[in-house]
């Protein structure tokens, strides 16, 4: 399969961030590495080649980029304040840069894209589908760790509250969203997958859902089992699975 590794420095991190692409045609997925994974983290740890028969088949075109506010998380870069500002800015950057460019790439300006994730991955996934539901149809939510509130270590503010979704979908009157956004949010669906093995804690995926299911957002949570655990086997064999449904 074709690949193409490509960089540029964004106005909205004031950094260099590297995008990915494996294939050529079909439905553009973006795949958010883990905490501190790259753009290629997703080829390293076979996820690529997990999905390899959608790819060649031409029914997806995979996508993905740095893990620029997980690492910014990992290595507790600045105080809860400026790791606050990352997450938003990392979320801007998703919507108005990557987005773009993943469109360009596609040759249509109106094309729409599923969105993936395994652990912070998935809330990044979780983020891009309720912040940009005019772009994002699906999102498909692995292991997912969606309230990081303890990464913060420190008081939090609205750049928090704007891109943490479980805090702005359950925010009194929905401050943080437009009644346009919520409407198309609630055309849209996202699918919490989480096995019950070692280090696994489903219970944010239920919370998650919970939050989504309130606010009127179509979702499912899938229990895989104790037999599954939070590791690269688990999401090989989660993300074609639930591919093969939505793409």
């Amino acid at each position: 399969m074709s690949k193409m590794v490509d960089s540029w420095h964004s106005p909205h991190l004031d950094r260099t961030v590297r995008v990915a692409r494996w294939g050529d045609y079909g439905v553009p997925v973006l795949v958010f590495p883990t905490a501190g994974g790259d753009a290629e983290e997703i080829e390293r740890f076979d996820i690529v080649r997990a999905c390899g028969q959608l790819i060649e088949e031409g029914r997806v075109k995979v996508y993905s980029c740095d893990s620029i506010n997980g690492r910014a998380m990992l290595a507790n870069e600045g105080d809860s304040l400026h790791r606050s500002w990352i997450l938003r800015r990392f979320c801007e950057f998703v919507g108005n840069e990557l987005v773009p460019a993943i469109r360009t790439d596609c040759h249509t300006d109106d094309i729409e894209v599923i969105t993936a994730g395994a652990s912070i991955g998935a809330f990044n996934a979780l983020a891009a589908v309720c912040r940009f539901p005019e772009v994002f149809r699906h999102a498909i939510c692995m292991s997912g760790t969606f309230d990081l509130t303890r990464f913060m270590n420190g008081p939090v503010n609205d750049n928090y509250l704007w891109a943490s979704p479980i805090h702005f979908l359950s925010a009194p009157d929905h401050e943080h969203t437009s009644p346009e956004q919520l409407a198309q949010l609630r055309e849209r669906s996202v699918i919490f997958a989480c096995g019950e093995g070692a280090n696994e804690d489903i219970g944010e995926s239920w919370h998650a859902a919970h939050i989504l299911g309130n606010a009127g957002v179509p979702n499912q949570v899938d229990k895989w089992g104790p037999e599954w655990p939070h590791d690269w086997p688990t999401w090989r064999t989660m993300l074609p699975h639930y591919l093969a449904r939505v793409a």
